[in-house]
């Protein structure tokens, strides 16, 4: 479980239910989703297990609210964290049960949430969801992905989670992981929403913060690539450049205009530098119009005087760079 699922948590058993019908539900989600019925010695008794104490000290103080009498809470080694919290109640299960519609008037066990919170209000969905949420629930880390799952104890129970979702607005699908039936909401926004739903409204700050985080890190991603590419051309760009003004200057030789030549040096003793950068470094300054200018012409001059010797112009040089780059 993430250190967002128990934040969430904590968060959740803080909250007060407005009205009996929305305790009395969120106490059906929390034994349907993590406790059990059994019949000890004649007597039957509910039990509910939580890995985090919070959640079963919420459970029990639930529970008291309902039958008078506060159940014993049980601290056990678990199998793979910390410690299991085990509440057993026997004083009151009867009643418990009968309130929260855990049992049919014939005295059926219900398979999935009682009628009163499948046929309920949306504030009687919501706080079955946070029953279950808190018994069962797990709120990935939106670094990695956009989930918030809840375990269900089979396809009856789960497909009623469903349902209590639609009614809240909020798209929630069953699915099946190692054997075990769950019920989860993919989407970003939609885990947004049922977190607020629940009542969980600061994790759902962090949980949107988080993600927009993780979202704009592909862009960024994107972005610096874009970047380190246009940077690269840039400067092959700029090397081909140089070595086009090389080849003119072999040759035109002397026979080169002062105001060119100065042009054409400044391009080979600053060959990685853009057009605005070497019209920064002329003396007098130019602007990068200017400078691109008076490269132009050195090299249509050169590129003339090749023809009329009848060797290569200034751009067969280049060609042979970017064959070049192409082997590489």
């Amino acid at each position: 479980m993430s250190a967002l699922s128990d934040q969430a948590k904590a968060e959740l058993v803080r909250v007060q239910a407005q009205h009996g019908a929305e305790r009395l539900a969120e106490l059906a989600g929390m034994i349907r989703f993590g406790g059990e019925l059994s019949v000890e010695q004649h007597r039957l008794v509910v039990i509910f297990r939580s890995e985090l104490q919070v959640v079963a000290q919420r459970f029990a103080l639930e529970v008291q609210h309902i039958v008078g009498s506060l159940p014993h809470i049980a601290e056990t080694p678990a199998p793979k964290r910390g410690y299991l919290y085990e509440v057993r109640v026997e004083r009151g299960a009867k009643e418990l049960i009968r309130r929260t519609g855990m049992v049919s008037p014939g005295g059926h066990q219900i398979i999935g949430l009682p009628l009163q919170v499948v046929s309920g209000t949306v504030e009687v969905a919501e706080a079955a969801w946070r029953g279950a949420f808190l018994a069962a629930g797990s709120l990935s880390d939106p670094n990695r992905s956009s989930s918030l799952d809840v375990a269900a104890p089979g396809q009856e129970a789960a497909l009623a989670l469903v349902g209590c979702a639609r009614r809240m607005g909020v798209a929630a699908k069953t699915r099946e992981s190692r054997g075990v039936e769950k019920v989860s909401v993919r989407d970003g926004e939609a885990v947004g929403a049922m977190l607020s739903r629940m009542g969980a409204h600061t994790a759902r700050l962090l949980w949107d913060q988080k993600r927009v985080q993780r979202e704009a890190k592909p862009s960024a991603n994107r972005l610096a690539n874009f970047d380190d590419a246009n940077l690269r051309r840039s400067a092959r760009a700029a090397m081909h450049a140089a070595a086009r003004v090389e080849e003119a200057m072999a040759i035109l030789g002397d026979d080169i205009p002062d105001h060119l030549a100065q042009a054409g040096q400044l391009r080979l003793e600053h060959r990685h530098a853009s057009l605005e950068e070497l019209g920064r470094l002329s003396d007098p300054q130019m602007t990068k119009d200017a400078i691109a200018g008076r490269i132009r012409r050195l090299l249509h001059m050169a590129d003339k005087r090749a023809e009329e010797l009848g060797i290569p112009d200034t751009s067969a040089r280049v060609k042979g760079m970017e064959k070049q780059d192409e082997s590489s």
